[in-house]
């Protein structure tokens, strides 16, 4: 074929383009038209001009430069309506037990429980010994457990032992060895401690065999009659039905295909004291399907303790596998004696939203629609009450094509059984509109057309239309589906609520295909007792369950950019602190508000009408009027964008709630605090409150309040423990060290900011990293009628704090420092021991005055 007759039908298809005849059509859907139309009228010119063979080529050419055409003119949302039918996913998920019933799925068998009485001896707690706390098991392991609400406690395996008991209570119901070696290598004393506290209180231990370079062969574990094989690769994973460590997990399946990893390791035993819980059988490549290896190898095993009288379960591979994370909830179940039962009831609601809304071909015609509601139907048979929960915007009911709109009629017809949730009338966020009234109109235009709880993705977006185009394909979506992530959200949540949309329920449809089949999924391996509820019904279950959740945490809205979206728009980002002095009261924070506030680069808040220069959020009532509240203290900037900005609240120090509070608000920002000696600390506080007329102070001597036992009157002992509650430093400084890094928190010896200021605020101003950095020598001086130092002012002359700061007061009695020194020994040590393990911490002279004072 010439280069002439190939460049006249392409000449043909642009003048048919050049006319706008194709455009309007693909863009009316009418592809028929132009598509009958054009290919013949190019055939016959070409059968005119070529001949036979020549004419092929150029449809073949052509074809190719139509596909072209198409692609970039027609939106690739459309192709979905030319899609075939038949191509969609159908769930592939079967349980062996519900096939020999005849239905399903397996029918409902009580699960077993593991309660008894030994576990009103242990707390619900686990002790996770590691090598590292960056391993992968043990990041695997810390996610589980904070994933099901499980409390543990990780400690680095050495030389010594936590503490493991409190009173007559186990402090833990399981131990848990990242690496079984760090347990059978134990050095003889620790072992026999942990040994015998596992037998005092029936604790049980769960360990890992960690893989190893060296492939091990019948080796024996030490001290133990049981042979490990080691680093293998294994396929067809099933369970043992008769092991009673099963309870979540339901045995009669098998998980087909190779496992994850080759380094697995199976156990040979030589005593009835073990019994397998899941076994699996070799893989070897390449070898005939018919003649494989069947024997079935042990890969977790239980040691029922009758050679030691301590309960173990063993593991020949980590988490990843993902039945070793069903097994793993099971083994702690078991060996605690139900004190780490989990619950096995899960609720489940699926949204649906914009209903109504999608581009014109991707939207539910009545075969999606009679699909969604066979669909519900079925779901309905193992999960009582399911109903799709669907949201609607009315003004887009009847925008899309003939079969599609018959598609919305269609859903009203069958309104009943379904659940509703509206979104605005026109679909637009509430925060974008600019007037009032339309923003009212427009929501009472949708209530006419006819709660706030977490809720979980899935997997499935607006964009995530056809199998093929899920990231990562099928197999990946099988894979979240059949024990990946789908499957462990609904296990790990006791009420799940997924987000999807309405293009997930036509085209092909993905979204009855996910649901349907991780619920059968779930049916067939877990004993899990499913169920559903209206919206306002699992709200209530909801907090009824996790009763803390009701307290809000104010997240920082900088930190995403959808969220900067529908903040205040006379709300700034760089007006949230840089930095917070958190206290503890009486330990000169207004004197540090003051220094700080002679920076230039500085800017504090606005003051309080009620507690001044403290704003007190994260630790009182004031925290619930949420955060625009806050920010109303924090106005913008304006010119100098560079100014750093702070605030001082001292009650902050020993509030238990203020520390993840201000670290989800303020994740970044920096901490001071100013620690002086806890007696004197107790001693000011009592008599700050004396001075300003505090009925129990005035009525009570300073030992008889700090003496006071728990018989004593509230009133009392609320004032008590004003007093000495904020100078047991190490245990709020570990509260303040959990949310935020060492280096973030910056500790000031409150003698030294007394004696040398100037030092202190030089020291204070490079941990900040402010600019320019001023000399605070020639901004202080002494005053000797205060006692301390002020601000500088007219040349020679100072200006200090008011009247009540300052004061002298009677010395305090011996036998109440006697008192406290006792008291806060312990407290004091622990300070010590804190400050040492961060590293670059000086112990202040106070510090070590009140250690070496003989009580």
């Amino acid at each position: 074929m010439s280069t002439e007759s190939v460049y006249k039908a392409s000449s043909l298809s642009r003048s048919l383009l050049g006319r706008g005849a194709l455009r309007r059509d693909v863009e009316a859907g009418n592809t028929g038209n132009w598509s009958s139309t054009l290919i013949p009228c190019c055939c016959l010119w070409l059968l005119k001009h070529v001949n036979v063979k020549k004419c092929v080529i150029a449809i073949i050419l052509l074809s190719f430069l139509l596909m072209i055409v198409y692609i970039n003119l027609v939106p690739s949302s459309t192709f979905a309506s030319f899609m075939p039918r038949d191509t969609r996913p159908m769930p592939m998920v079967h349980c062996r037990l519900g096939e020999s019933s005849g239905g399903a799925s397996p029918p409902d068998v009580p699960a077993p429980d593991h309660r008894s009485e030994a576990r009103l001896r242990i707390d619900p707690k686990v002790l996770v010994f590691v090598e590292s706390a960056y391993t992968k098991l043990c990041r695997d392991i810390a996610e589980l457990l904070v994933h099901n609400r499980i409390k543990y406690k990780v400690e680095v395996s050495g030389k010594s032992l936590p503490v493991l008991t409190n009173l007559d209570k186990g402090r833990y119901g399981v131990i848990v060895f990242e690496n079984l070696s760090k347990y059978l290598t134990m050095d003889k004393w620790n072992r026999e401690l942990l040994d015998k506290y596992c037998r005092e209180y029936s604790v049980g231990i769960v360990g890992f065999v960690s893989p190893t370079e060296d492939t091990l062969v019948g080796a024996q574990l030490k001290g133990f009659p049981l042979f490990i094989h080691t680093n293998l690769r294994l396929k067809d994973a099933t369970l043992n039905p008769a092991s009673p460590v099963l309870r979540l997990t339901r045995p009669g399946e098998t998980a087909w295909g190779s496992l994850p990893g080759d380094d697995w390791t199976i156990f040979q035993a030589n005593s009835s004291t073990y019994e397998p819980v899941e076994w699996a059988s070799r893989y070897i490549p390449d070898y005939p399907e018919g003649n494989r290896n069947k024997t079935l190898l042990a890969t977790v095993i239980q040691d029922h303790g009758r050679l030691d009288s301590i309960q173990r379960v063993i593991f020949g591979s980590g988490l990843r596998f993902w039945l070793h994370r069903l097994l793993f909830l099971d083994a702690l179940s078991y060996l605690s004696h139900g004190q780490l039962s989990l619950s096995l009831d899960r609720m489940i609601l699926v949204d649906i939203d914009d209903i109504f809304v999608g581009e014109r071909g991707t939207r539910l015609r009545t075969d999606d629609v009679q699909a969604l509601l066979s669909t519900q139907s079925r779901i309905r048979h193992y999960v009582p009450g399911f109903k799709f929960n669907l949201g609607f915007s009315g003004k887009y009911f009847h925008h899309g094509i003939d079969e599609e709109n018959k598609g919305d009629d269609m859903i009203l017809e069958n309104v009943d059984k379904f659940m509703w949730f509206s979104h605005m009338w026109n679909h637009q966020q509430p925060h974008l509109y600019d007037n009032l009234t339309q923003l009212e109109l427009d929501m009472n235009l949708n209530r006419e057309f006819a709660m706030v709880l977490p809720r979980q993705t899935c997997g499935l977006f607006t964009h995530t239309m056809l199998i093929d185009r899920y990231p990562g394909g099928r197999d990946k979506l099988d894979e979240s589906i059949q024990g990946g992530e789908l499957f462990q959200t609904i296990v790990y949540n006791s009420i799940n609520i997924f987000m999807t949309h309405m293009s997930n329920y036509g085209n092909d449809r993905l979204a009855l295909y996910t649901f349907e089949s991780v619920l059968k999924f779930l049916r067939c391996w877990t004993n899990i007792r499913l169920s559903s509820s209206p919206p306002v019904q699992l709200a209530e279950k909801y907090f009824k369950l996790h009763p803390e959740e009701m307290d809000p945490v104010w997240g920082n809205p900088c930190d995403d950019v959808r969220h900067q979206r529908i903040w205040s728009r006379n709300k700034s980002c760089s007006a949230l602190p840089h930095f917070l002095v958190i206290g503890p009261q009486k330990t000169g924070t207004t004197a540090l508000y003051s220094f700080l506030s002679l920076h230039p680069a500085l800017a504090s808040n606005i003051p309080s009408p009620t507690t001044f220069e403290e704003i007190q959020f994260f630790n009182a009532n004031n925290y619930y009027k949420g955060l625009d509240w806050y920010m109303n203290f924090f106005p913008p900037i304006q010119g100098n964008t560079s100014r750093y900005t702070f605030e001082k609240s001292a009650t902050y120090f020993d509030g238990e709630l203020v520390p993840k509070r201000a670290h989800a608000l303020l994740p970044n920002a920096k901490l001071v605090t100013i620690l002086i000696s806890p007696a004197k600390r107790a001693y000011s506080w009592y008599q700050h409150i004396k001075y300003h007329g505090d009925i129990v102070a005035n009525n009570y001597s300073f030992h008889e309040v700090i003496t006071a036992n728990d018989t004593a009157p509230k009133p009392l002992r609320d004032l008590r423990n004003r007093c000495l509650n904020p100078g047991k430093y190490s245990h709020h400084l570990d509260r303040w060290l959990m949310e935020f890094a060492p280096n973030q928190l910056h500790i000031i010896d409150g003698s030294a900011l007394r004696s040398d200021p100037a030092e202190v605020m030089n020291a204070l101003q490079r941990f900040l990293k402010i600019t320019p950095c001023i000399d605070y020598s020639k901004m202080l001086k002494y005053d000797p009628k205060k006692g301390f130092f002020c601000q500088l002012v007219n040349g020679d002359h100072t200006k200090c704090l008011g009247k009540s700061k300052g004061r002298n007061y009677p010395a305090m009695e011996e036998k109440s420092s006697k008192f406290l020194q006792r008291y806060y020994m312990s407290h004091n040590t622990a300070l010590v021991k804190l400050l040492k393990k961060f590293g670059n911490r000086t112990i202040p002279h106070w510090l070590k005055d009140d250690l070496s004072t003989p009580s």
